[in-house]
């Protein structure tokens, strides 16, 4: 039996689905009455989302097209994170869509100290941009993972590598 066991809390999400995403909406843009003519673009890349288009309506349907994908391919919402829209040359709007990704480094001291404070047997170390919690007992790794995900938390949290 093992002599004490861990799990590694981190924030990330499957590119490759963010990636099919943007690609239906692209194609909604092409076929959509009210977005056809718009001239809308989506570019993406590791840390965000750049949309431009012609009209804070056609912005607002765009983000709509993106939160409902999004949801449909189990990506959390959390993720995205929407910067003010920008009037860019001509008549056009952009707007960039920040990524979330990873744990700051005041959010896992934050929570470090959450799980230390609630639960005395465990320890949390942090990791970079994850945090490592062992504990001797798998009730008292249990009992962290409940206290994580009851709290309401600006990224989402993800439970990986269970020993």
């Amino acid at each position: 039996m093992a002599e004490s066991f861990s799990f590694d809390v981190v924030s990330n999400f499957d590119q490759q689905e963010l990636v099919n995403v943007i690609d239906q909406i692209r194609r909604e843009i092409v076929q959509r009455y009210d977005l056809k003519d718009s001239g809308s673009t989506l570019e993406i890349d590791k840390e965000s989302i750049v949309v431009i288009t012609n009209s804070e309506m056609t912005l607002q349907a765009i983000e709509q097209l993106l939160l409902q994908r999004a949801v449909k391919r189990n990506l959390s919402l959390k993720i995205f994170d929407f910067q003010s829209s920008v009037i860019i040359s001509g008549n056009r709007i952009k707007q960039q869509i920040n990524l979330r990704k990873g744990l700051s480094q005041e959010l896992a001291k934050r929570l470090s100290k959450e799980l230390r404070d609630e639960i005395r047997k465990i320890t949390v170390t942090i990791q970079g941009d994850s945090l490592r919690v062992t504990g001797k007992n798998k009730d008292d790794l249990q009992q962290a993972m409940n206290l994580l995900k009851s709290q309401d938390i600006e990224v989402p949290l993800q439970f990986e590598n269970y020993r």
